[in-house]
């Protein structure tokens, strides 16, 4: 199984890509997957270099063929101006319409305020119904006191990710137990935060 974790923040570190990438951990403690990472503060600006699909280079069709060969994604974003940011809905306008059609996604953001985490439901979730992807129930919200520095220190916040990973791993019948050799984290773009 192919998983793919995308971190719509363009800010180093972040707290955002931190959330994504504790989602990605629960994951591979419950299933045998290669788990890759796509980090927008690293990849915008490859991406941005293109308008539309067919303008991509090399370096930009491998950030889009990664998201469209992705049996399963964890995408993230910070809360800007009542939606995703603005690099992440460029890095969706460059996938094909058709190519996550069934695909399987768990949703987070982080926000400056708990009313902020509306946005899940308003503009998130939509954007995935749009190409016909399953989005678990369970939405993952942080907001920065939900932090310690950029480690996420809110059980609550945890319990979300556990029951958004427990929806996931009930939608994938056919997922394998985590093996007893851990599979390494391979990422596709990436930086490291001052979390790890």
């Amino acid at each position: 199984m192919n998983i793919l974790g995308i971190s719509g923040s363009v800010k180093q570190p972040s707290r955002t890509a931190r959330v994504v990438s504790d989602i990605l951990a629960s994951i591979e403690r419950r299933v045998s997957a290669s788990v890759n990472t796509i980090d927008l503060a690293v990849a915008a600006p490859i991406l941005f270099r293109a308008l539309r699909a067919d303008q991509l280079d090399e370096a930009g069709r491998r950030i889009i063929d990664a998201v469209e060969a992705a049996d399963v994604l964890v995408v993230g974003s910070p809360v800007y101006r009542a939606s995703y940011t603005g690099a992440l809905k460029h890095l969706f306008d460059l996938v094909d319409f058709r190519a996550l059609q069934g695909k399987r996604v768990i949703l987070a953001a982080t926000g400056g305020t708990p009313l902020h985490g509306l946005m899940l439901e308003h503009q998130f979730r939509p954007l995935f119904g749009f190409f016909g992807a399953v989005t678990v129930p369970t939405t993952i919200y942080a907001v920065e006191a939900d932090f310690t520095e950029y480690t996420l220190a809110n059980p609550a916040v945890e319990a979300r990710i556990e029951r958004a990973v427990a929806e996931l791993v009930d939608l994938l019948p056919a997922a394998s137990p985590v093996a007893r050799d851990h599979h390494p984290t391979l990422h596709v773009v990436s930086r490291e935060t001052a979390a790890n």
